[in-house]
């Protein structure tokens, strides 16, 4: 029934130490989002006691299982296949085998394959166990500085301009904070299509989070939105956190007032800052247009 060595073994740099034996069933390990020490002790032992390991991209998590000496056959699982390797799967378990499941980093099924499968084991009562660890959600949600006491993670943002607009409308009425995950290539436009239905929105933008070159840039999302816009390139895995809407009966102080008045007429023409001001804060519109025109140093 197994193939596996008498006594499975990883290794932390010289030393090597023993796994021991899983009992049968699926087990969903969280692996590095970028800094490779991030991995857990347990998620060793389980990936080095596996009969199989499940991934996204071979080539990406052989590197992590040659970093700790994991000796282990790797199958690819992906959103592609994922439907037609269920029902194998699911004959291994029966069998008695352990089988593990990882994506490309973070945390399995989190905008990430594996979401069938484990669907098709809770279906036929087979064992599925959850190893937490690293995860760009709870990472980027920690680091933004906005409420972590409610929030929405959103997956990521649609590709099309139009489709996308859609969605963050709908985001941005709620009143808890925001997360999503964009593709560098699409994120100044993301930030842009924030800051053009609230240019003062609280916002952060976090980037290659764990990894040498760590980032996170906050501000309002007008002014996350001229920092993006001013850079040559963007890369690396990126993920927005948005403060969610101040509630239509909550009190707003002369402080907070007048910083979404500068933040406004720093991203948005004067008309338009002052639809959006008088919208947030109660303002008189032409009130709110008087003070943007003030900041500007323009007259009407």
């Amino acid at each position: 029934m197994t193939d596996l060595p008498v006594q499975p073994r990883f290794h932390i740099g010289a030393h090597a130490f023993d796994a021991p034996a899983l009992t049968p069933g699926l087990y969903l390990v969280a692996t590095p989002i970028g800094n490779l020490g991030d991995i857990t002790l347990r998620a060793l032992e389980t990936l080095a006691a596996a009969h199989v390991v499940y991934c996204e991209d071979t080539r990406i998590t052989v590197r992590l299982l040659e970093r700790y000496g994991l000796r282990v056959p790797l199958k690819a699982l992906h959103e592609h296949n994922e439907s037609q390797l269920v029902p194998a799967i699911l004959d291994d378990l029966r069998s008695g085998k352990a089988i593990a499941l990882v994506s490309d980093a973070g945390t399995p099924l989190i905008s990430d394959p594996g979401f069938r499968l484990v669907r098709a084991c809770a279906e036929a009562d087979l064992p599925v166990t959850a190893l937490p660890g690293a995860n760009a959600v709870l990472t980027a949600l920690q680091l933004s500085g906005l409420a972590t006491d409610s929030f929405h993670f959103a997956g990521f943002l649609p590709s099309g301009d139009g489709e996308r607009g859609r969605v963050l409308d709908g985001l941005l009425a709620g009143t808890s904070t925001v997360i999503v995950y964009e593709s560098p290539h699409r994120l100044r436009a993301a930030v842009t299509d924030i800051a053009a239905r609230d240019a003062a929105r609280p916002l952060a933008v976090a980037r290659e989070l764990t990894k040498l070159h760590e980032e996170v840039v906050r501000g309002s999302a007008g002014e996350v939105a001229a920092v993006l816009s001013a850079r040559e390139s963007i890369k690396g895995e990126c993920v927005i956190v948005i403060a969610g809407r101040v509630a239509d009966d909550a009190v707003l102080d002369d402080a907070q007032i007048a910083r979404i008045i500068a933040d406004a007429a720093a991203a948005l023409p004067a008309g338009k800052a002052a639809q959006q001001v008088a919208k947030l804060t109660g303002l008189p519109r032409d009130e709110a247009f008087a003070r943007i025109v003030k900041i500007k140093g323009t007259t009407p």
